[in-house]
This record gives C-alpha cells, sequence and structure tokens, in this order.
C-alpha cells in the first residue's frame, strides 16, 4: 500500500475503522482514562455494545457508499477498540506507530494485518518516552499542528497523550513541515474543563476552513494563530456544550463532503447552507459518551 496524507480532507480511499464487537463491560471510575467516560460512568449512562455497534456500521456504510476501502482491527476480546485513530497515523507517506497510554497498549496487537500492508522502511516506531496520539495530530499541506500537554504535572493527568519529546522527533522526521505545538487544557474527571486530543478542539474541513472551539487552548495565542492562518470567516465556532458533545470531531470523505452525528444541528447546517458542503449525517450519540467521536474511530491510510 502507498500511504499517503497530505492533508485532512483530501478524497479519502482507505481507511481504518474501528473495532465495536466485544467491548467487555462497563469500566470502573478508576478504569476510566478520559474525562467523557468518567462522566458517562458517574452518571450510569455508559453506551451498550449493540448500540457502539450499530453506530459503527452506519458510518461503515457511508464510507462504502464514496468507495472507500474499510480495513478493521483484528477482535480483542472483552477490550475497546472503537477508537481508531491513536494506535498509528499518516504523514505524507510514513506510518508512526503511537506509544499509547498503558490501558491501551495491547491494541495495537489487532492492527498487524495493516502493518503488513505497509513498506517496513515506511513505518516509524518512536522511542518509548515519546509520547503521542494520532488524535493529537492534525496534518494540514505544510502544516503539522499537534495538541500537547507542557504541565509540570503531565504525568498526573491520564488525558495528556502527547509529550513535547515526540514533537522534537516529528520535526526531524519531517524538517519541511511547519509543527505547530498548541497546548490543550487537560482534566480527567471534568469534560467540561479539559480537551482530551486536538481533534476535539479543533479540526480543518474543506480547502481552507476548520471548526474550532477557542477555551480548549491554554494560551489564547495558540487560538489566535489559528484564527490567522484558516481567516475568521472560514472558521466555525463551537460553544461549551457544543465541544461537550464532540462537535469538532467531524470526519471529511473529500474536502466536498463530512460525515457528521445527525445531532449536530447548527453546524451541519452551516456546513450545508453556508459553507455548500455535503453533509452525511448518521447517529453517533452513544460512542461520544466514551470521549471519541468521528474521526477519532478512523485512520486514514490513503487520500488524492
Amino acid at each position: 500500500m502507498k500511504l499517503n496524507i497530505k492533508n485532512e480532507t483530501g478524497r479519502l480511499k482507505s481507511v481504518v475503522l474501528g473495532q465495536p464487537n466485544s467491548m467487555g463491560g462497563v469500566p470502573t471510575l478508576e478504569e476510566s482514562y478520559d474525562a467523557k467516560s468518567y462522566y458517562t460512568i458517574e452518571h450510569n449512562n455508559y453506551p451498550k455494545e449493540e448500540d457502539i455497534i450499530n453506530e459503527m456500521n452506519a458510518f461503515e456504510a457511508v464510507l462504502k457508499k464514496y468507495d472507500v476501502q474499510v480495513f478493521r482491527p483484528d477482535i480483542i476480546e472483552d477490550y475497546n477498540q472503537v477508537f481508531a485513530r491513536d494506535v498509528a497515523f499518516v504523514i505524507d507517506d510514513k506510518m508512526i506507530i503511537s506509544n499509547v497510554i498503558a490501558d491501551r497498549a495491547d491494541e495495537q496487537e489487532a492492527y498487524k494485518k495493516v502493518f503488513e500492508e505497509v513498506a517496513w522502511r515506511k513505518i516509524i516506531n518512536l522511542p518509548e518516552t515519546a509520547h503521542i496520539e494520532g488524535g493529537d495530530v492534525i496534518v494540514w499541506n505544510d502544516f503539522i499542528f499537534i495538541g500537547t500537554c507542557f504541565s509540570e504535572d503531565y504525568r498526573n493527568y491520564k488525558t495528556a497523550r502527547t509529550n513535547e519529546y515526540a514533537i522534537e522527533i516529528l520535526k526531524e522526521y519531517f524538517p519541511k513541515k511547519r509543527i505547530i505545538d498548541l497546548e490543550l487544557k487537560k482534566n480527567d474527571k471534568e469534560p467540561y474543563q479539559g480537551i482530551l486530543h486536538l481533534d476535539c478542539t479543533f479540526n480543518p474541513i474543506g480547502t481552507d476552513k476548520c471548526i474550532i472551539y477557542k477555551n480548549g487552548f491554554v494560551d489564547e495565542s495558540d487560538y489566535n494563530l489559528i484564527i490567522d492562518i484558516f481567516g475568521e470567516e472560514n472558521c466555525f465556532h463551537v460553544t461549551d456544550e457544543e465541544m461537550f458533545e464532540m462537535f469538532p470531531n467531524i470526519f471529511s470523505i473529500s474536502p466536498e463532503v463530512v460525515v457528521s452525528d445527525k445531532a449536530f444541528t447548527r453546524m451541519n447546517n452551516h456546513l450545508r447552507d453556508v459553507w455548500g458542503m455535503t453533509v452525511e449525517e448518521i447517529p453517533y450519540r452513544e460512542i461520544s459518551k466514551m470521549g471519541g467521536l468521528l474521526r477519532c474511530s478512523t485512520m486514514p491510510l490513503v487520500r488524492d
């Protein structure tokens, strides 16, 4: 397979979609590793496997409608494998194997058949102490935006997934890219107070537009930099409640077509009526309760 990911929206050719089967029981609060899951467990509202399967089937159906080749990881019994984005990610023609948190380390075994499709020279294995997950990495032509946590309390946050060391290594591998690190607010228990990954607060769509949540960034200057790059008129701003519902985390099949949660009425209408996009609406409310949405569920491999 000739990997090719230059940006978030080029016409999608092949992708890995996460695996909803055999998720196991409801985790305890101590076992949760993101604030949204903590919240839903605490409120006795954790999703059922049957509902997650139905939502991911709807997503797969849309992908296949647009002739996208869809890979799925092997099933690991009693293990949450919904969020493929963080296991590995592609920049240009290279696949970077993530150093995910210990709770998710076994997930990568299920992607062996996908990794075997890729020439070994194109796979980058990072040093063990370089922590990074695909949800924090957004490739946008000459830019790579990376969400991170520079706090001295980094190791105390389960939601701090990408560190400074990993960013420095990516700069070495991609010296011609402009790599922009964006520090995110972190909170393991309060989903309104912290951001798990960059794609939960910022996501480019189309050819020159983005969805953005201002209060997800530690420094307002990072938010202002994105506004300067995309232009105010090309940014759709989400509210606190819309961030909680995961509005930024939609998925592009092409510059003209996005897959979005059908519950995102205000944003979907804007994308259609103002920006002239095709919005494929599917139900994804249950999966949102686990701290991720559509972008999180995918690992794009090839785009035009």
